[in-house]
């Protein structure tokens, strides 16, 4: 398995040595002005160790944006970005950057972002100079500004592909133009055209209501992407292109998903233009705007595996150049597969090489490897809230250089009591780290609570997460011991110990009698509910709990204590649940505290308005939360660290387990 996957293939002036690919994504990993720093740095060089051969930096403006992305707009920002080619380039792998323009007047935008700073300042000076009138004046400048510069912004995103002069426009084609030139002088190997965004854009017969040269037709509409192709390879001649292919696609329903892009057929017919303008290589990917990014990185669950190939082949089909595929290509088969079939060229693993960055190293050797849950939590949930993005599987990414498995000084027998996925990743880091490791489970299975969490709609895929370590950790000679509950005499034979006993569904803190009650774990381990069902606490679990319950039949009424229900969960899941509560008309009690539960009637009060409020029904759901267990240390002479769930007083979600797991083991 794995053979075409390592096969070299040609795209213009690139020969990428094998056909993996690490498509571009933001990453917040860039300093504050969009140089690449030593974080930037040490992740991507990380990718290229691992294998891969073709990577693209994402979001790469060619002019000084507010936007917290990469930037080349000045000639001194070229050093930089020659040490990030060297460093990919002294594995073997090659680098693209996305050159992209936003959809909005960047110079406006920034001019006026630019004066409300400059009236800060001035709001500061005058307040340390003991000028209150004047620092009162200059805040509310300030303030004004801001404002004007972001409905500048909200109005932007929406007209400027309209509004944009001519002028504007080819300002914008020039800047794209000069960055590649940079680019080239850096020893980069290419240039991905943003093909979303202001291109996508003006290709767009949902967004482009132009009646110049640039609007209308289809040729009209795609003149502007093919005259940045030209400008492009005008510029930097030595360079191979790759244009990324926006598709309009359609939802089950008959809608659409994406707006800046291109419908099928017409994605087809511009393939072929984009060949004969001499683009090198195609990516086809999912079109954006549409103000959630599930819709172009969608969780598990959502979308079929592969979702955007139907298109991707049809595109490969109709051109001759090279075509890349991404979107839930999750596994090496699945990329195989693909590949043999000659359904597409190239494999873009985007959050899978977030989870594994030796996915080709790993597919050369034979070994195991780790696959992504398509969760979202750590990486497109952290684009959308602006911060630098990570995989909660993997505790050392985006820390690349700080954060890596030390060679042990010397063999130590390591016992872990536990084996959810806090006590999973610490027998598989102290195994790799050359330890003696024997993993204790009480049940008669490992994956812990992770069992329970895939029970809910469109969550089994995080068994993948239990699948790994099922794989691997034979491989690394841990002793695995189900159904066994060590002494403290067996432990303390032991050199180290680390406890990972998890947590239990907590009890209820108010007064309840006579009546029908089942914790959320119960219920998600299988238990039986019957009638309507209230669940307390709508937090994830509880949120979660009550979507099972809902597709099973039940009515469901939630009640929570805060003003709106999964206040943790991802941007990206978060609609699909409340949809499908709607759908089964689940019912939100929000700001509403417990009293007493008597009789399966739930005595209640708002919190805003102290209005009492009585729920009847035939099950009782305890979702209020997790408690630990305790673990009795009094008898143990050996070391003993704590992780997981059992780590301090808040339990812990899957992420903080396994770096809590990780860091314990990389320790001993």
């Amino acid at each position: 398995m794995g053979k075409k996957l390592l096969d070299p293939i040609q795209a213009g002036s690139m020969t990428l040595k094998n056909r993996i690919m690490f498509p571009p994504l933001t990453t917040g990993y860039e300093e504050r002005d969009g140089s690449i720093g030593s974080r930037s740095l040490s992740f991507y060089e990380r990718l290229a160790k691992g294998g891969v051969a073709y990577i693209v930096i994402g979001d790469v403006a060619p002019v000084r944006t507010a936007s917290p992305t990469p930037m080349l707009y000045d000639d001194s920002q070229i050093p930089a970005f020659q040490k990030l080619a060297d460093a990919l380039h002294a594995h073997g792998s090659k680098l693209a950057l996305q050159i992209f323009h936003p959809e909005y007047d960047v110079q406006g935008v920034g001019r006026l972002i630019m004066g409300a700073n400059m009236a800060r300042k001035a709001a500061a000076d005058a307040q340390a100079a003991g000028n209150e009138e004047e620092s009162k004046k200059q805040t509310e400048l300030a303030e004004k500004t801001t404002k004007e510069a972001y409905a500048k912004l909200r109005h932007d995103m929406q007209y400027f592909v309209d509004e944009a002069s001519v002028e504007q426009l080819v300002q914008i084609r020039q800047s794209i133009a000069d960055c590649a030139k940079r680019a080239e002088t850096a020893g980069v190997d290419a240039i991905e055209i943003h093909g979303d965004r202001l291109l996508g854009s003006m290709c767009s017969t949902l967004l482009n209501h132009r009646t110049d040269a640039y609007g209308g037709s289809f040729e009209n509409r795609t003149r502007y992407a093919l005259e940045v192709v030209a400008a492009i390879k005008e510029a930097a001649p030595s360079m191979a292109v790759e244009y990324k292919l926006p598709l309009i696609t359609v939802n089950p329903d008959g809608s659409l998903r994406g707006k800046g892009g291109l419908l099928e057929e017409e994605a087809i017919s511009f393939a072929k233009l984009l060949e004969q303008a001499g683009v090198d290589m195609i990516q086809a990917a999912q079109a954006n705007h549409t103000g959630n990014m599930g819709d172009t990185i969608p969780p598990m669950g959502d979308v079929p595996y592969n979702w955007t190939l139907p298109i991707a082949k049809k595109v490969k089909a109709a051109v001759s150049i090279p075509v890349a595929t991404v979107g839930r290509v999750v596994t090496v088969e699945a990329g195989e597969k693909i590949l043999e079939q000659g359904e597409a060229d190239i494999i873009g693993y985007g959050r899978s090489l977030l989870t594994d960055p030796d996915i080709a190293v790993k597919t050369a050797a034979g070994e195991c490897i780790r696959e992504c849950l398509n969760c979202n939590k750590g990486c497109v949930d952290a684009i959308q809230n602006r911060r630098y993005i990570s995989c909660i599987l993997n505790a050392e990414n985006g820390d690349e250089a700080d954060i890596f498995l030390k060679e042990a000084d010397s063999v130590k027998k390591t016992a872990i009591v536990g084996a959810g996925i806090a006590g999973l990743e610490a027998a598989r880091v102290a195994a790799k780290r050359g330890h003696q490791v024997t993993l204790f489970e009480k049940s008669g299975k490992i994956g812990g609570q992770i069992h329970l969490a895939a029970v809910p709609p469109r969550k089994s895929e995080i068994l993948r997460a239990v699948a790994y370590y099922e794989k691997i950790l034979p491989s690394l000679s841990v002793e695995l011991k189900l159904g066994t509950e060590p002494a403290a005499e067996e432990l303390n034979s032991f050199d180290a110990v680390i406890c990972a006993v998890g947590a239990h569904n907590m009890a209820l803190p108010m007064a309840a009698e006579n009546s029908n009650i089942l914790s959320a774990w119960d219920v998600l381990a299988g238990a039986e509910a019957s009638g309507v069902c209230a669940v307390l606490g709508g937090g994830l679990v509880g949120t979660e709990t009550a979507e099972y319950l809902a597709s099973k039949g039940h009515k469901v009424i939630i009640v929570e204590m805060l003003d709106k229900i999964a206040s943790g969960e991802s941007a990206t899941v978060l609609p699909l649940i409340l949809k499908d509560f709607e759908v089964h008309k689940v019912v939100q009690h929000v700001n509403t505290k417990v009293k007493e539960i008597r009789d399966n009637v739930i005595y209640a009060e708002n919190t805003q308005d102290n209005a009492e409020l009585t729920i009847h029904a035939d099950t009782i759901v305890n979702a209020l939360g997790s408690k630990k267990n305790v673990f009795d240390t009094s008898a143990i002479t050996a070391p003993v660290t704590f992780i997981g769930d059992c780590f301090g007083e808040r339990t812990a979600d899957i992420a903080a387990a396994i770096r809590s797991g990780y860091h314990a083991a990389n320790e001993i």
